[in-house]
């Protein structure tokens, strides 16, 4: 097994801890110290019976988390977990690249993550991509529609879980095959602003 893909299994069990409402996470395996940002992981879950467990990392932006934007992230594939997107994208981290001395690799802060500018909630999407799952084996065949519906439950209830973050400005972001969820997905969500919407 690469080196590479040892990290990022130690990486997937020490973020995986199950936490419907999320658990703070402040150190990690391979970086030296507290994290300099604030990194929340958890599951949500969704369907009639809350069958879709549905994992997530959130980032808090690095500058104003009250005022920033707040993005949702989709990796693509379909089937990657999002922390590539952490590790390899636009996340706060990023491994370490040096010769193998036989050690854990390091992670260090990037300089230019989105994160210094943006609060960042990376799914892990479809189910069965990175620790999201399903209870029910059927429930793991997956098609686009279905996974609008399951991404947009997922935002109503995180948004439940994290109400301060109700009036940021907010964007639908992702790379590769998310491009052919990112707009039925924002235009699921736009069909329920107007049950929001109080008129005189």
């Amino acid at each position: 097994m690469s080196l590479t893909l040892k990290l990022i299994t130690l990486l997937l069990l020490a973020l995986s801890h199950h936490a419907e409402s999320g658990s703070i996470v402040k150190f990690l395996p391979g970086f030296e110290g507290p994290l300099p940002f604030e990194l929340e992981t958890g599951y949500i879950g969704v369907g009639d019976k809350e069958d879709l467990q549905m994992f997530y990392y959130f980032v808090k932006s690095e500058n104003n988390p009250q005022e920033d934007p707040l993005l949702i992230w989709l990796t693509g594939g379909p089937g990657c977990s999002s922390l590539f997107a952490i590790l390899f994208e636009n996340g706060p981290l990023a491994l370490k690249f040096e010769l193998y001395n036989g050690t854990l690799p390091s992670l260090v802060t990037t300089t230019y993550s989105w994160t210094k500018m943006a609060n960042i909630v990376f799914l892990d999407q479809p189910v069965g991509a990175g620790f999201s799952y399903s209870r029910t084996p059927l429930l793991n065949k997956v098609s686009d529609t279905g996974e609008v519906k399951v991404i947009h439950e997922f935002l109503q209830k995180w948004l439940s879980k994290h109400p301060e973050f109700y009036s940021n400005p907010f964007y639908v972001t992702g790379d590769s095959y998310s491009g052919k969820i990112v707009p039925p997905l924002v235009q699921e969500i736009s069909r329920g602003i107007f049950f929001l919407i109080h008129i005189n």
